[in-house]
């Protein structure tokens, strides 16, 4: 997965993100806007998690979002 092109087509991205991190909110989502550093920032506040755990999960994402 390339995270330039989430960037660039967040709003359709999003969902996926929604899906995986359920407590993250639509403002928060619309905050992130597709910057990669501030997901793992806010999940790291929803879920208690350490900035490498928040780090980890996502880079597992990417993986099984490979074909985005």
């Amino acid at each position: 997965m390339n995270w330039d092109i989430a960037e660039g087509n967040w709003k359709q991205f999003k969902g996926k993100v929604q899906t995986q991190w359920g407590k993250l909110t639509d403002d928060q989502l619309d905050q992130i806007n597709g910057k990669r550093q501030e997901l793992s920032g806010r999940i790291q506040e929803a879920y208690g998690v350490s900035k490498d755990e928040a780090e980890k999960q996502i880079k597992a994402f990417e993986d099984r979002n490979r074909d985005l």
